[in-house]
């Protein structure tokens, strides 16, 4: 079934790019800033908290660097303006990582700073391997005058408990997710449920060093899991958050939200939406399933 959930991914990226974009737009707020800000009002009109993305990562040249940065800061502007229940993510490639690290530092830094003076928070997305040691560095370094930033780590690298480990001694807010890069077994667990034990060893981990923790998952297993830790180690709501992408797993973000649980939607939007909308279809073929689907059944 792996194999030919694959081969659908295969086809999707042959077709055109307007056909892709007409079934990926539940997963991807629009083009605009407006339209990531109108997604961002109805759910917050439900109680559900949200990050803004500007789609973009891998830039290679400072000057499409610093305009990624100053869209980042229009979005707090808009949260501002808006009065919106939202803060921001950023990945560290599209701040300039892949040009110059203390480049990138300084970036985010002035988005860190920024966020301090409207009281919100910077969440530094985790992109390939290739990034995590940097990533990392610049995370602390930050952290060391700047609380309202955090970091992603990722379930699937064997390093992850490690980094939890370290990380932990600085009262870091985490989002723990699976991971979606394609990286080698040497260095990622491959198995399924090797990913997932993985992810509960540690969640349990921060939680019982009482860190703040966004746990972001859509798998139901280790979201049972999570209410289990929760529930044996008697963690404090204002300790942890769930957190889905847009468009995904709609009831289950509405189960969280009902049974009392701080919920956060991941709510991209910018015109670099198709490299996003394939690496979403790589991580859950499924969707490229019923994207054939609806194709030959015209719906």
């Amino acid at each position: 079934m792996e194999i030919f959930h694959n081969l659908l991914v295969s086809l999707v990226e042959l077709m055109p790019k307007s056909m892709v974009r007409f079934f990926s737009r539940r997963y991807i707020a629009g083009e605009t800033l407006q339209s990531a800000v109108n997604v961002v009002k109805d759910l917050n009109s439900k109680g559900i908290l949200a990050t803004i993305d500007v789609l973009g990562e891998e830039i290679t040249n400072k000057e499409e660097a610093l305009a990624a940065k100053n869209k980042a800061m229009e979005v707090f502007d808009a949260i501002v303006e808006n009065n919106l229940d939202a803060n921001l993510s950023i990945k560290p490639t599209q701040m300039g990582l892949k040009i110059d690290e203390d480049f990138a530092y300084e970036q985010i830094l002035d988005l860190v700073k920024r966020a301090k003076e409207i009281n919100n928070f910077v969440r530094i997305d985790m992109e390939d391997s290739s990034c995590t040691d940097a990533t990392i560095r610049i995370y602390k370094r930050i952290f060391e005058d700047y609380s309202n930033v955090g970091i992603v780590l990722q379930a699937y690298l064997k390093r992850t408990y490690n980094d939890a480990v370290l990380l932990n001694k600085l009262g870091t807010n985490y989002r723990l997710c699976k991971g979606i890069y394609n990286e080698p077994a040497s260095i990622a667990y491959k198995d399924k449920q090797a990913i997932r034990d993985n992810y509960v060893k540690v969640l349990e981990l921060m939680l019982k060093n009482g860190n703040y923790v966004g746990i972001a998952t859509h798998d139901e297993y280790l979201i049972k899991e999570a209410y289990r830790l929760i529930k044996e180690l008697n963690v404090p709501n204002d300790k942890f958050e769930f957190q889905m992408l847009l468009g995904v797993r709609e009831d289950l973000r509405d189960k969280i939200n009902a049974d009392g649980y701080k919920i956060r939607i991941y709510v991209p939007f910018g015109r670099d939406w198709y490299p996003y909308s394939i690496r979403r279809l790589k991580e859950n073929p499924k969707i490229a399933g019923h994207i054939v689907k609806n194709i030959f059944t015209f719906k």
